[in-house]
């Protein structure tokens, strides 16, 4: 979502940091370039204006000038900033109100309402264990009640039953007294939408906001649709009320623009964003991680978050035991592309890793993809069981079966298997140190290694080791850490090498597999 901005940021900040001194000029010469950055992301220009005076006002007087590091101290004026734009503190939905709890859709048709209730839904009962009821008012739009029904079996949460003919503002009363007769903690009401704002839709909306008298009113917008988001927030806050905001489709590869203006413009935290089809694609919305993500600073909380969410632990433990004893076989390799997969592929992780932005091109020219990995996945699946315990027995004849099985060639099980000894040499090494673990900190330097990039894999396990991290760098993490309320399970081993008793300044909390020897990144920090 906001490659093109992080490219400008980066290449404009860069320029600051590389320079021993700054003057005036120079600071505004740069603050220019910010505001066309932005400009050109589709932040709006109301928005652009007071962001680049605040930060002007702070990064022109004496204290940075002449500080030690004044370019260092401007991109971090610059983050602060950026971070309260969107919003300081990340804030989740609100349930802290008798049951049931109303939470009222809003928005355009086609922004995604009724995929997002289905996905809230999921998410409250699955994380927070709240009984769920949804009810689709949309009474216009062609099977959006049958869609919302099949949506609740596809998530198994209860959906107000069908009965034609009922007006919104009736199914609105009935659904909030199934939810309280029926004992359900929370109920989603799916309200219809329109192509574009007109009076009947706000009169709709006012009208089921007075029955149901909802807690929260999300209001759901596609970040793809840049300015006229904005004017959509302002619009329905100011005729029905939003609470918070929903951004939808922030997996694709507009510029961004709308997340950073409708939190500025509206006053309205955005709660939650859309990452993906997928019924569990939906992630709460944190300012700070956002900003560093636009920046190039990584988000590694996150990458924690995903490695906890996706591993599993038992799987893990068994995995660090058999490679201690220096064992490494092709079923070994396809569960740990499978876990990458899991994790958003190479793609995902290398996106929340610090400074990997740069490395962007030289990643795709080597072909680091998630279809490599269905293609390696393929290429293992297509061999017996003897052949993927002990591969050496591959010869030319066994390869060419394996190559039509999978629909590739002998070079590509050839790469496969360099790639797997490259691993296996690895996987010993850390071993043999007692360390049992890095699995994917040693998967994804073979995956680099074997692609030709020498700098990416060295980074593998060149990010700082946090136990050598100094306390301000530690007590930051740990801030990030408790802010996102990271619980992670116990007993993780195999992701952890060089995070000793695991990430200081998370509760002690448990060796992480992949993030092992400090964590993986473009190359050591001192």
């Amino acid at each position: 979502m906001f490659e093109s901005l992080q490219e400008r940021l980066g290449t404009i900040l860069n320029n600051l940091t590389g320079r021993g001194a700054l003057s005036e000029a120079d600071v505004s010469a740069a603050l220019r370039e910010v505001r066309r950055a932005l400009l050109e992301a589709d932040v709006s220009l109301e928005v652009v204006r007071s962001f680049t005076d605040r930060v002007r006002a702070k990064a022109v007087g004496a204290e940075v000038l002449k500080s030690i590091k004044p370019g260092q101290m401007v991109v971090k004026i610059v983050h602060d900033e950026l971070v309260e734009m969107l919003g300081a503190e990340g804030e989740t939905i609100d349930l802290n109100a008798p049951a049931p709890v109303v939470i009222m859709m809003v928005g355009l048709q086609g922004s995604g309402k009724t995929t997002t209730s289905a996905k809230i839904a999921k998410r409250l009962t699955e994380r927070q264990g709240k009984k769920v009821l949804m009810a689709s008012l949309d009474t216009r739009r062609p099977a959006a009640q049958e869609q919302l029904r099949q949506l609740g079996e596809q998530t198994k949460v209860v959906t107000l039953p069908i009965i034609a003919g009922q007006s919104p503002v009736e199914i609105a009363r009935r659904a909030e007294q199934a939810g309280r007769l029926g004992g359900y903690d929370v109920v989603i009401l799916d309200t219809a939408g329109r192509t574009h704002i007109d009076e009947p839709l706000m009169v709709e909306m006012a009208d089921i906001r007075n029955a149901a008298k909802p807690h929260e009113i999300l209001l759901v917008a596609d970040s793809l649709t840049g300015q006229d988001a904005v004017n959509l927030a302002r619009s329905f806050d100011e005729r029905v009320g939003v609470t918070g905001l929903v951004l939808t489709r922030m997996d694709g590869d507009g510029r961004g623009g709308a997340a950073l203006s409708m939190r500025a413009v509206t006053g309205k935290p955005v709660k939650l964003i859309g990452v993906g089809e997928k019924m569990d694609a939906l992630e709460e919305f944190h300012p700070k991680r956002i900003a560093d993500r636009i920046l190039g600073m990584g988000d590694i909380v996150s990458l924690v978050e995903k490695a906890a969410e996706n591993i599993d632990a038992e799987k893990a433990a068994a995995m660090a035991k058999k490679m201690q004893s220096g064992k490494f076989d092709l079923d070994d390799l396809a569960d740990q592309l499978r876990q990458m997969q899991k994790m958003g592929g190479m793609g995902g992780i290398m996106g929340l890793m610090p400074g990997m932005g740069k490395m962007k091109d030289q990643i795709a020219a080597a072909g680091l993809d998630d279809r490599m990995f269905g293609q390696q996945i393929a290429i293992i699946q297509s061999m017996t069981k003897a052949e993927r315990a002990n591969p050496d027995i591959l010869k030319h004849s066994r390869k060419q079966r394996i190559a039509k099985g999978s629909g590739t060639d002998a070079a590509a099980i050839n790469k496969l298997l360099k790639m797997h000894r490259q691993m296996a040499d690895m996987m010993k090494a850390m071993g043999g140190k007692g360390k049992g673990g890095g699995m994917m900190r040693g998967m994804m330097g073979g995956l680099a290694s074997k692609m030709g990039l020498g700098g990416l894999a060295g980074g593998m396990g060149g990010m700082p080791d946090l136990s050598k991290m100094d306390p301000k760098q530690l007590e930051a993490l740990k801030k990030q850490a408790e802010a996102a309320g990271v619980k992670l399970p116990g007993g993780l081993p195999g992701m952890g090498g060089g995070m000793p008793g695991g990430l200081p300044g998370l509760g002690g909390a448990p060796r992480l597999p992949g993030l092992g020897g400090g964590l993986p990144g473009p190359g050591r920090k001192k």
